[in-house]
């Protein structure tokens, strides 16, 4: 596969941003586009999508999956960033049971509405919320919908909670450990997050190839070309007349084949495009 389209999945650390942690990836790939699905907080580590050259197309739809979380939260003290790098601005000395963990942990489960944190980058009035609030304006969020999908207890212990948390697009899981706390009478903010799933992928998929991690997404068909109308082909001419077969036409992107050889992928729509040819 040409180097102007690759996708590739990698666990970010602690400690640094979902840009900055792109930089090598810029440095082998210089001069072309890269982008990422989904940005982790700095304190947060885990999987990342990212795109190079062509593929930085396919980021709405990547940015669209839904995604699962390791959580760790601590009770007792609630963070204005809701993490661990906030300061302090509310306490409450009612440390819950594994018990009634586990039971709130259940009324979480299917679609709500959520506030998200303060501290986001989420826009209001046009601005960042979090650099507003870094100003000490009193931003509002207003809440959205999102969905939690499954929610468990991994382990309890002195007033430190970790749990798993699959949820849709949109979710902020220190808003989630927020709620949660706020829902057992107490306060509670993260203290670490380990993303470990995005959409079909997981941790152990990195260093997979562009095109086996295509193929998980299930998003892709096998479209075979006439390879007599090549030239036409190649100058954006007679694409849907030149089609042979397509294994799944609903699906809204495929892999081209040219003379039964790869060829490129396509972008499958009113008017079919190529992403990129090899």
């Amino acid at each position: 596969m040409g180097s102007d389209f690759s996708l590739l999945l990698m666990d970010k650390k602690e400690g640094v941003t979902s840009f900055s942690s792109l930089y090598p990836i810029k440095k082998e790939h210089k001069g072309e586009k890269v982008g990422h699905a989904g940005t982790l907080d700095k304190f947060a580590s885990g999987l990342m999508v990212v795109f190079t050259g062509a593929a930085t197309r396919l980021n709405p739809v990547f940015s669209s999956f839904g995604k699962r979380y390791r959580g760790t939260l601590l009770f007792g003290t609630e963070t204005d960033t809701l993490d661990p790098v906030g300061s302090v601005i509310e306490k409450s000395d009612n440390i819950p049971t594994k018990e009634e963990i586990e039971k709130i942990l259940q009324t979480f489960i299917g679609k709500q509405l959520q506030t998200p944190p303060m501290y986001s980058a989420l826009h209001v009035d046009g601005k960042r919320a979090y650099m507003m609030a870094r100003k000490g304006v009193d931003v509002e969020m207003e809440p959205r919908e999102i969905e939690i999908y499954s929610l468990s207890l991994i382990s309890y212990d002195n007033g430190v909670l970790e749990f798993d948390a699959a949820v849709s697009k949109g979710t902020y899981i220190r808003s989630l450990a927020r709620d949660i706390a706020l829902a057992l009478d107490t306060r509670g903010h993260l203290i670490a997050l380990r993303r470990t799933e995005v959409g079909p992928f997981t941790l152990e998929d990195i260093g997979k190839d562009t095109f086996c991690l295509l193929d998980k997404t299930n998003l892709f068909s096998i479209v075979e070309m006439d390879e007599r109308k090549k030239k036409s082909i190649e100058n954006g001419a007679e694409l849907s007349s030149s089609i042979l077969s397509d294994t799944d036409p609903n699906r809204p992107y495929c892999f081209v084949y040219l003379g039964g050889k790869r060829y490129g992928i396509g972008e499958k729509g009113e008017k079919f495009k190529f992403l990129t040819r090899f």
